[in-house]
């Protein structure tokens, strides 16, 4: 598992109307390979809004249609549940992933 990989999770959550949801690991990667269950996890949904906390991701990144990762949504997530590998962020996706999270955070 590596920092900015696309899964595709099991919710069974009736707060989620959807039975699975794509989850994008956004947590640094010394976390990721420590003994710790859970990382920190970037939704992603059909819709774009243009938002600067949002991302636009599609068939490039292994999904079968356009959508965008939601950074306003952060959730911590069991690795034990991450196993249904879709795709990977790559070059300009995880530099825009970076400035969707700091602002998302209020870090710049």
């Amino acid at each position: 598992m590596q920092r900015a990989d696309l899964y595709r999770v099991y919710r069974g959550d009736h707060s989620d109307p959807r039975k699975t949801r794509v989850f994008v690991v956004v947590s640094r990667q010394i976390l990721i390979d420590s003994g710790h269950d859970t990382v920190v996890c970037a939704p992603v949904h059909s819709s774009y809004s243009g938002l600067s906390t949002q991302v636009p991701i599609g068939i490039n990144e292994g999904l079968k249609h356009e959508s965008s990762i939601h950074c306003d949504g952060l959730m911590s997530v069991p690795k034990s549940r991450l196993t249904d590998f879709i795709g990977r962020l790559k070059g300009n996706k995880i530099e825009g992933l970076n400035r969707a999270l700091e602002v998302a955070l209020g870090l710049r």
